[in-house]
């Protein structure tokens, strides 16, 4: 009884079949244990979600039209325009990991978040900023063979201004987005049935809080940004983050932090390095795992065959055995559920790679699609319509497609099955997402063959055109990123949750680098001194549907590699 009370651990098998291992507190699994302080109510959820709203205003209302301003006002060349963009848009879902990082490590989520307001705040309040440096001289700039003396200086800081100002609103966000879905969550009460049921649908709210910053931005702002003023549209952006702040209030329910969970993740390396040479038992019983009869702080997870080099950690040695109790600890002996979560880490690597893939062509939204539309006749049904104001039809495309989902294709699926279970999984839904991907790519480049057929006859089709892309964008999206979540949260390790839902938001940070890093290819292989290259500054001149071809054949493939991926998947089993 004392043992048990001291918390230490046991072979998964009985005791009266292996030796006794000698153990004390120090090998206990390092869990960060969180402390919480209990503040708020059923109010704080509301107004998390309230300020979910305003930061997807903001964002987006410097995003949407992002590709439009770096062009027309600070005189960007199309290809760098976009590369830029995505080099932008990408850095703001890579510093989520670092946030969740900080979050979960030292400053705790609501700490996190606070801090990252400050810097959002300085970062819309300078590219805001921006927007009136180079309106004294833009005439100048482009009238010009090149801007120089006082019209090249300001548009040389105008520049600099705009690009400081947006990489620390991507600063900023990073930290925001790794701790605000997390934080929102830790207001609910897990032991209550009650609370447990509102934490389902506040993820649904959330999303649906996302989705409302592109509405507002790209019906508002945008036309604001285009017809009124770049300052006015982004300058209520700004109020926007500012509003936000002031509704981080004391108000919630917080946690915070008592170490490391990747130092749990460091210990099985280590243990398993140490134990290079020692043989993995035939039967899982035999390796190391906390007593059933200890109250352990996590879920254990049933053992995998995959990765037997790393079932080494979790090998009773005999000097394991040997040891002084107060020398003992983790890092020569880890247990079956900590090497399993690293094992979990390690299977969703493939996918996670497959999912960068495809991100890299849903960032043609912000990039060569407002290009694309750019280029059109900007009407529809004789409404001015700006290219980027089409993100906002994507959004109310993936509503639909979230309705057309769960009204319409889980019946019909379920009618087919004989079980009555014919829902999709999470990975079933991920592979529909990447083949609706490469549709749209195949679809944008049919609408570009016949852009570039009407323009070679002199005239313009209208942007509505792109509708058809904008939809399979939409159910791309809500298959594969919503399931994506989905998956990575269930499938993460307890301690790691935080952390695995950032690493699926950073295949999208990924997508857009690989993005830009293929614009810089088709430049340089389709550049030549008598061709302006597939991209270029007159897309009429250019041949964007060859891009358009070349991404839905690399949507392809990368579908086909995802199917191969996922066939022997092995989900995670977390045992009673």
């Amino acid at each position: 009884m004392d043992a048990l009370e001291r918390g230490e651990r046991a072979p998964l098998r009985p005791e009266s079949q292996g030796p006794k291992v000698q153990e004390d507190d120090s090998l206990q699994l390092q869990v960060p244990l969180l402390k919480h302080k209990k503040r708020g109510g059923s109010k704080a959820p509301a107004v998390i979600l309230l300020f979910e709203c305003l930061e997807s205003t903001a964002f987006n209302g410097i995003s949407t039209n992002l590709v439009v301003y770096l062009e027309t006002v600070l005189h960007g060349t199309n290809l760098a325009s976009a590369s830029n963009v995505a080099t932008w848009f990408g850095t703001s879902y890579l510093t989520p990991v670092f946030g969740a990082i900080i979050a979960d490590t030292f400053w705790g989520n609501y700490n996190t978040i606070l801090v990252s307001l400050v810097v959002y705040l300085l970062g819309m309040m300078i590219v805001t900023f921006s927007a009136f440096v180079p309106t004294t001289t833009p005439a100048l700039c482009v009238a010009g063979a090149s801007c120089t003396g006082t019209a090249g200086t300001w548009g040389l800081s105008s520049q600099i201004v705009a690009f400081v100002g947006l990489y620390l609103v991507a600063i900023g966000c990073g930290g925001v987005r790794s701790s605000l879905l997390p934080f929102g969550a830790e207001q609910f009460d897990d032991d209550s049935a009650a609370d447990r049921e509102g934490k389902t649908f506040f993820f649904s709210w959330f999303y649906l809080c996302v989705s409302f910053g592109p509405i507002i931005s790209g019906v508002f702002l945008v036309w604001i940004q285009q017809n009124v003023s770049w300052g006015l549209g982004f300058g209520i952006a700004t109020a926007c983050i500012a509003l936000a702040f002031v509704l981080a209030t004391p108000l919630y329910k917080r946690r915070m932090p008592a170490g490391t969970p990747l130092k749990s993740l460091y210990q099985v390396v280590a243990a398993a390095c140490k134990k290079i040479s020692v043989k993995v038992p035939a039967e899982a019983g035999h390796l190391y795992e906390v007593s059933d009869k200890i109250d352990s702080p996590q879920p254990k997870i049933a053992h995998t065959s995959d990765f037997k080099f790393l079932d080494k950690a979790a090998i009773v040695t005999e000097s394991d055995m040997e040891e002084r109790p107060e020398a003992a600890t983790s890092w020569k002996l880890c247990t079956v559920t900590q090497v399993e979560e690293l094992k979990i880490l390690l299977r969703l690597l493939p996918v996670w790679i497959t999912s960068v893939i495809m991100s890299s062509a849903f960032s043609q939204m912000n990039t060569t699609f407002v290009q694309q539309g750019s280029a059109m006749e900007m009407t529809i049904l004789s409404v001015p319509v700006p290219a980027a104001s089409l993100a906002s039809f994507e959004v109310i495309c993936v509503m639909t497609w979230v309705l057309l989902y769960n009204k319409v294709i889980v019946p019909a699926l379920r009618s087919f099955s004989t079980s009555g279970d014919g829902e999709p999984s999470q990975l079933q839904r991920m592979g529909a997402g990447r083949l609706l991907m490469a549709l749209t790519m195949a679809v944008a480049a049919l609408v570009e063959m016949k852009r570039l057929d009407s323009a070679a006859r002199g005239e313009e089709i209208s942007i509505s055109w792109q509708l058809p892309q904008y939809f399979f964008l939409a159910g791309g999206e809500v298959f594969c990123y919503i399931a994506q979540l989905e998956f990575f949260f269930d499938e993460a390790p307890d301690t790691m949750k935080s952390m695995c839902t950032s690493l699926a938001l950073l295949t999208i940070a990924l997508g857009s680098y690989m993005s830009s890093f293929i614009y810089a290819i088709v430049e340089a292989f389709t550049a030549t001194g008598d061709s302006p290259g597939w991209i270029s500054d007159d897309l009429n001149k250019g041949h964007l549907d060859y891009f358009f071809w070349a991404m839905a054949a690399m949507c392809t493939l990368n579908f086909v590699v995802y199917s191969g991926i996922v066939k022997n998947y092995r989900l995670k089993t977390v045992i009673p």
